[in-house]
């Protein structure tokens, strides 16, 4: 994917930082949006320099907030002239009991998962169709889906969201923009950290693999919706969770 460019949002760890190594490897230029991890992110991009020949750029950006999200496009624009590739990959949980939950706690994670997916999209989308199309791949969960977990009601809400966004996006874009869809299950990232040995073991026995995923097992899926090997992928919800059931 030579002369191709990437971004991808919460890319200064897990599943993100996993997402622009791989794009790298594949010989595609990466944009890191980050919006806390200014450090974590510039590691990231000295790795990528130090291993790919491909050019990086880091982006400070809350994706929840329209100046920033507009801003981050504008100078992406600016250094690449284009992007072909947008990852909405930043997110956040944040696990209580259901009633313990605040409004604006509830209400920020909707901001950052699914305002923030809505908001790239419809910046990046305009740059997209401009210079002929491209490719849009937003990272949900199975919790969108049928694995429920009350604590991560909230959560749980903004990634259907996305799910539902992702519908409405591939039909506005089509045919110039394909818009698709990843949901993980358990993968090993700090999101999960801390979780006790019980639980893990619990939930590994309701996956047919009997793991949690590697971030890389993740990215590699991402990146071959990105690719011309999915030119005729579109408007997908794809699993990737290892075989998951609620037995």
């Amino acid at each position: 994917m030579a002369n191709v460019v990437a971004l991808i949002t919460g890319a200064s760890r897990g599943i993100g930082e996993s997402i622009a190594m791989e794009f790298a490897r594949a010989g595609v230029n990466v944009i890191l949006n980050y919006n806390r991890h200014c450090l974590m992110a510039e590691k990231i991009a000295d790795k990528i320099r130090e291993k790919y020949d491909v050019d990086v750029l880091c982006i400070k950006a809350d994706v929840s907030n329209e100046e920033e999200v507009e801003a981050m496009v504008n100078q992406a624009v600016d250094t690449f002239g284009k992007i072909d590739i947008l990852v909405n990959n930043a997110g956040i949980c944040n696990d209580s009991l259901l009633l313990d939950k605040s409004v604006p706690n509830f209400r920020r994670i909707l901001d950052v998962n699914l305002i923030g997916t809505f908001l790239c999209s419809k910046y990046v989308a305009k740059v997209m169709l401009d210079r002929g199309g491209g490719k849009i791949i937003n990272i949900a969960s199975t919790n969108a889906i049928d694995t429920y977990y009350p604590e991560s009601c909230d959560y749980d809400a903004s990634k259907a969201g996305v799910i539902s966004l992702t519908h409405n996006l591939a039909r506005e874009f089509s045919p110039d923009i394909s818009v698709n869809c990843v949901c993980p299950g358990w993968v090993k990232t700090d999101m999960n950290e801390e979780l006790s040995i019980e639980q893990i073991r619990e939930e590994e026995n309701k996956i047919l693999l009997h793991r949690f995923a590697e971030p890389e097992e993740i990215a590699k899926v991402v990146v071959f919706l990105a690719s011309s090997k999915a030119s005729y992928i579109n408007d997908s919800i794809i699993r990737v969770d290892g075989g998951k059931f609620n037995g």
